[in-house]
């Protein structure tokens, strides 16, 4: 692997032409047959502004899912979509109305075949492909079928896992569970957490990466990480457990955070992708800050391990600042090559 190469957490901006800008639940602007051909073009145009960026790990951007948990859930047949409940998400940070669980969970098919598909034809770099944890899901929908937490966890983990195994045959090089709800229910990550992780990514030969962070850039999120003080310690209660697990990579917010990157030493023996660039906030990074963030992290991981990323998704940020974000990610990969030795 390239040293410090790049990937993004996810997610991308939507062109203005899709979907709602600077949303994180965006309203599709189109419908049928012409929604379905713009989710392409907008697959492509992700790619190619990637590569341009310098992105050495690539994703769809998740062009054709509204939202990151949401986009799975629609291809699962016993959830109601029209019986929504509102509900408290991540231990109640924020509300939002949520579908309900009403029955067994099966799978209606593929879910991701096409953007997969799409991305693995149009790029030679290696792709990443992202799905929904099973903690995340089930911190984000409501519960009228199983009446166990876990027990819906481990059925959404068998239908992540049947997903995830016709990735890799599409070619996926890298897929990566989102689980930022493992910085909030800590106990539960090694009680469970882990274990529906390996359920969800059992057989898989491809790499398999976990993302674990503090959010989005919206303000529930900021005012959240105003609350957690001087020193964001999470990371501190999971990562031993992740340590010891079958998971390749380990995907954490560092830029503009107050963790201590002490605390990376607590993953030894992972690939770290290391957030580099802040998603919560428009100023545009320079080089020479994203060399300094891998710098202070090889202190604690060996460079060889260190994947320079960003710290979440972009989903709701303004295009052209993501994309100049970006830029200077690919930018400071480069310098720290050169200067990191």
């Amino acid at each position: 692997m390239t040293l410090f190469a790049t990937t993004i957490a996810g997610s991308l901006p939507k062109p203005a032409w899709l979907a709602e800008p600077n949303k994180l639940w965006p309203a599709w602007r189109l419908a049928g047959d012409t929604l379905a051909v713009a989710k392409r073009d907008a697959t492509l145009l992700a790619l190619k502004l990637q590569e341009d960026c310098q992105i050495d790990i690539v994703t769809d951007g998740e062009q054709s899912r509204q939202h990151f948990v949401h986009g799975f859930l629609e291809y699962v047949e016993g959830i109601d979509f029209s019986r929504r409940v509102e509900m408290g998400i991540r231990a109640d940070r924020y509300k939002a109305a949520v579908p309900t669980v009403t029955s067994e969970l099966r799978l209606r098919g593929r879910v991701h075949a096409v953007e997969a598909q799409l991305a693995r034809a149009h790029t030679r770099h290696k792709l990443k492909f992202t799905l929904p944890g099973p903690m995340t899901i089930v911190d984000t929908i409501a519960d009228a079928h199983y009446g166990d937490r876990v027990a819906m966890a481990f059925a959404f983990a068998d239908l992540l896992n049947v997903e995830a195994r016709a990735l890799e045959t599409d070619g996926v090089d890298v897929i990566q569970f989102d689980e930022p709800a493992f910085n909030v229910y800590m106990r539960e990550v090694g009680e469970w957490g882990i274990e529906a992780l390996h359920r969800a990514m059992a057989g898989l030969t491809c790499t398999t990466a976990v993302h674990i962070c503090y959010g989005y850039g919206i303000k529930a999120n900021i005012d959240w990480k105003t609350s957690l003080g001087n020193q964001w310690r999470q990371y501190e209660q999971i990562f031993p457990a992740l340590a010891q697990s079958r998971i390749d990579q380990v995907s954490i917010e560092c830029r503009n955070s107050r963790v201590p990157l002490h605390l990376l030493k607590l993953l030894e023996g992972k690939d770290v992708q290391v957030g580099v660039i802040d998603v919560a906030g428009d100023e545009i990074e320079i080089p020479e800050q994203v060399v300094a963030v891998i710098a202070e992290a090889s202190k604690y991981v060996a460079q060889e391990k260190i994947i320079a990323s960003t710290n979440c998704g972009m989903a709701p940020m303004r295009a052209e600042i993501a994309y100049a974000k970006l830029a200077a990610l690919g930018e400071g990969a480069q310098l720290a090559r050169s200067s990191l030795r």
